[in-house]
């Protein structure tokens, strides 16, 4: 894609908390419906309402879309090898945080 002089990118930025419908979500992470309803049924991703015509996310769900993406393509994984991954990389930074706060409570002055 090649833009001219004048062209511009514009977009919104959005709060970790902030609502997007599943058109938003598809959108902006340049994926069919398809493939988030497949992340979906795969626990990747998790609605926040199970009504399916009214499907909400928060605006996490972009980044963790993209990732999965892209494990699948780098990593040449299937969908559900996508998903153990990020379930891999939600435990690892669980722990990072939960480090990070046990040595600051060790170490008031770090």
């Amino acid at each position: 894609m090649t833009m001219g002089k004048n062209s511009a990118l514009s977009g919104e930025t959005l709060g970790e908390e902030e609502e997007i419908s599943l058109d938003q979500l598809c959108q902006a992470c340049a994926q069919q419906t398809e493939i988030v309803v497949a992340m979906v049924e795969e626990g990747i991703l998790k609605p926040l309402a199970a009504d399916a015509t009214h499907w909400r996310f928060t605006a996490t769900s972009i980044r963790r879309v993209r990732t999965a993406v892209r494990l699948q393509r780098d990593l040449e994984i299937n969908l559900a090898g996508a998903a153990l991954a990020l379930q891999l990389m939600d435990r690892i930074e669980r722990l990072r945080t939960k480090l990070r706060r046990l040595e600051r409570r060790d170490h008031p002055g770090f």
